[in-house]
Order: structure tokens, then sequence, then C-alpha cells
């Protein structure tokens, strides 16, 4: 088919084009002495791009499978080639927005999604520094978009062009943008306010693509000036090797469920947000932020 071969040329360009980015950034961070990059966070990004890759290969199959049965059942299709592409690139946004907030308020999927945050540094490579186990249960947040008549492969070459756009908003490097742009698309100040470990900013920005959905649902917050930005977790991982970068959250979300009383607290600290404890001990970023904003307050 070769409007396939089209597509696939058109993947390979913009993977080029970001890897040739990456390697521009790295190139100009270390010409200006900006640190924006540092080795061994950087070999860190390509071992977990890597791990994804591999995944990634391994439930294609599957994930294609999938979303074609479903297809059977459609409830109706588009036909007009551009309104088709036009819806199914905003609603796909729309549903990673869904699958993103479900991975930053649902402690079991932050412990998968919690790599991708993990970096104190910020750049183009960070974008690569990938969700390792997210292709195990991304295809069902896509389901919808099968039940609307897309077709699987339109809906996975959709995924790649909203994934390709979100690895180029991960730079420090500020990109003067015209205002009417920032109130539609994610722009990097927006994604460096997602990946800051800063109280105020914690669980924001989650557009892929499109910055509307923050704005709608109440998790847009902007770059500010005042609070410059400091990457990473709150609570950064000692150990960064290989096997704990991936599986830190994990352990320690293990132990939290075997300690805790009761099944229903077991179940709690499986599916409420990360920082819920049953005695309190450690807090949300939603309690974070209101004792945030009490504070400053009180100091004004």
């Amino acid at each position: 088919m070769p409007h396939l071969d089209t597509r696939n040329e058109a993947v390979v360009i913009l993977v080029g084009l970001l890897i040739l980015l990456t390697i521009v950034e790295m190139w100009l961070s270390y010409r200006e002495n900006r640190h924006y990059y540092e080795k061994q966070d950087t070999l860190t990004n390509i071992y977990l791009t890597a791990l994804a890759f591999i995944l990634n290969l391994a439930v294609n199959g599957s994930a294609f499978v999938l979303l074609s049965f479903v297809y059977q059942y459609k409830l109706f299709q588009i036909r007009n080639s551009v309104l088709y592409w036009i819806v199914l690139v905003i609603i796909q946004d729309f549903l990673y927005w869904v699958l993103h907030y479900t991975g930053h308020y649902c402690r079991l999927f932050w412990a998968m999604h919690v790599t991708h945050h993990s970096s104190e540094y910020f750049n183009f490579s960070t974008g690569f520094r990938s969700t390792v186990f997210e292709p195990l249960y991304r295809t069902f947040f896509y389901l919808p978009l099968a039940l609307m008549g897309f077709t699987a492969v339109d809906i996975l070459y959709a995924y790649l062009l909203t994934q390709l756009y979100g690895n180029l908003v991960h730079t420090q490097y500020h990109i003067p943008l015209p205002k009417w742009y920032a109130l539609i698309f994610v722009t990097p100040a927006h994604h460096r306010v997602h990946h800051a470990s800063n109280i105020p900013y914690l669980d924001k920005n989650m557009g892929m693509m499109f910055i509307v959905w923050d704005r709608l649902f109440g998790t847009f917050n902007d770059e500010d000036p005042a609070e410059p930005v400091k990457y990473g977790l709150t609570k950064q991982p000692q150990n960064i090797g290989p096997v704990n970068i991936v599986f830190h959250e994990w352990r320690d979300l293990l132990k939290d469920v075997k300690n805790a009383p009761g099944y229903k607290n077991k179940l709690r600290y499986l599916f409420y947000p990360p920082g819920w404890s049953h005695d309190g001990v450690t807090q949300t970023a939603r309690v974070m932020q209101r004792e945030y904003l009490k504070t400053n307050l009180k100091n004004e």
C-alpha cells in the first residue's frame, strides 16, 4: 500500500529530525556551558528508550489486533479524509491526556510513569525517557477511537505523530511563540512546568499536543519566573542503577501495601494518588499545594 510507505517515510524523517535536534541541543548546551545534559543521565535516557522500544515491538501486534477487533463494532465513520485526520488527532490527544492524568493520580500507574519524571535534567533526550511499561496498557485507552471508526493503523500513526510533537517540547531553550499558539498547543514552557518538582507545579500541564485539556479541566499552570523550575521528583531515588530506576516506585508501593492495615487501605495505596497514606505521614500533591497556598497567604 503506497500511502503506508509515505507515512513510514514521514515518520523516519521526523524521528531523524528529532535525533538531529537532540545532538544540536547537546552541542549548544556544552558550547554555552548551560549544563542541560549530563552523561549518566543521558545514558539512562537511552537505556529506558531501548527498553520501551523492545516492549513496543513485543506488544504492537496485539495492540493492532485488539484495535482491529473493536473496529468491527464501530458506531460511525467519518468519510471526509481531512476531517477524519483532524478529529482523530484531537480525540487521540484527549485520550492521551486521560491516560497521562491516570498516570499521575493513580499510584499503580504512577509506579510505571515515574521513570519519565525521574531525571533532574530537562532536554530533548528526556523526551525519550519512556514510561517503560506503558505499551502494556496504552491501547485500552485508545479503544474508543476504534469504536468511532478509526482504523488501527491510523490510530497508531496518530499516536506516533503526537508523541513526536511531545518530544519537541522537552527543551529548556526559550522559543518565542505567539500568544495564540500557547493558548491551544503545548509549548516547552508548559512542559517545563510538567517536569517540575516544585509544589505549585506538581501534576500540571499533562497535554501532549494540546494544552486546552489542562485549561478545561483545571490542571493548567503557567511557568512563573518567580518560581524557577526544579526538575525531577519530590523524592529522588538515591540508586539510579538500571534496575532501580525502573522499579523503585514498585518497591515502595508494595512495601506500603504490605504494611497497610486492612484490605481497604491496601487498595487505596494502589489506586489513590501518589503520596496518599493511611496515617497522613505522606501527602498527595493536592494536599501539599493547599498547604503551600495557606502558608504563602499567611506570609503576605
